[in-house]
C-alpha cells in the first residue's frame, strides 16, 4: 500500500484556512477518496489540553512555554494520528503544521531558528508534508475578518501589531518546491478555485479536475 498524502494548509489568522481545508475535504470525500482532517494544535486528548492552555488569554506563558506546548501537541498527533493514517494510506489534511512554528515562535517570537528547527524534528520524527498551501493576505484583513465575525480573540489573537505583522511576513518569506503560495484576500470561493487547479497541477491523479 503506498503513503497517503500530506497536505498542509497555512497562514495567519484569519486567512481562511478551515474553510478551505474544509472545502477540499469535502470535494475529496465526494469523490470517494479517504481523508481525514486534523488541526493544529489538536487531534488528541493530550493537544487539545496543549490548544486550551496557549490559547488562554488569562495565562501568561513564556516563548519557550509556548513553543514546546505546540511541539508536545504536534508529537504526540504525529505519533498516534498522522503518521499511521499515511502509513495506511489516507489522505491527511492538516490547518496548520510545522510552518506556524517558524512563523510564530521564530518569526513572531524570535526564537533561535536552529534550536526550534531540532525540537520540532524531534517532535515530528522527521514527518514533512508533500506540500505547505500558504493563504496570503494582510494580518490587518485577517483580523477585520474574525472581528466581523464576533470571533473573542484568544492569547494569540490578542498580540499585538508588530508581532501580527511579523507572523505574516515569515509565511510570505517561506519558500520551496514544496510550498505554494495562493492571495486569499478574495472570496472563499474564488480561493477554492485556484487552490484546486494549482492541486490538480500537482497531484493530478488524486484532485481530478471534474470533482466537485
Amino acid at each position: 500500500m503506498s503513503r497517503g498524502l500530506f497536505l498542509t494548509v497555512e497562514g495567519v489568522e484569519g486567512a481562511g484556512k478551515t474553510t478551505q481545508v474544509g472545502s477540499i475535504a469535502r470535494r475529496l470525500r465526494a469523490a470517494g477518496r479517504d481523508v481525514l482532517v486534523v488541526r493544529e494544535p489538536g487531534g488528541t486528548p493530550l493537544a487539545e489540553e496543549a490548544r486550551r492552555l496557549v490559547l488562554d488569554p488569562t495565562l501568561e506563558l513564556g516563548c519557550a512555554a509556548e513553543l514546546f506546548l505546540m511541539l508536545v501537541a504536534r508529537a504526540d498527533l504525529v505519533h498516534h494520528i498522522v503518521r499511521p493514517a499515511l502509513e495506511a494510506g489516507t489522505m491527511v489534511i492538516a490547518d496548520r503544521f510545522d510552518l506556524s512554528t517558524r512563523a510564530y515562535q521564530i518569526g513572531g517570537r524570535g526564537l533561535p531558528e536552529s534550536e526550534v528547527v531540532a525540537a520540532n524534528n524531534l517532535a515530528t520524527g522527521g514527518l514533512a508534508p508533500d506540500l505547505v498551501v500558504v493563504l496570503d493576505v494582510p494580518p490587518e484583513v485577517g483580523r477585520a475578518r474574525h472581528a466581523a465575525a464576533g470571533k473573542l480573540k484568544d492569547r494569540m489573537e490578542r498580540e499585538d501589531e508588530g508581532f501580527h505583522h511579523r507572523v505574516a511576513e515569515a509565511f510570505r518569506a517561506a519558500a520551496g518546491p514544496g510550498i505554494l503560495h495562493l492571495p486569499a484576500d478574495r472570496s472563499p470561493e474564488d480561493v477554492h478555485v485556484q487552490l484546486w487547479a494549482e492541486l490538480s497541477r500537482r497531484f493530478p491523479a488524486i484532485f481530478p479536475q471534474d470533482a466537485g
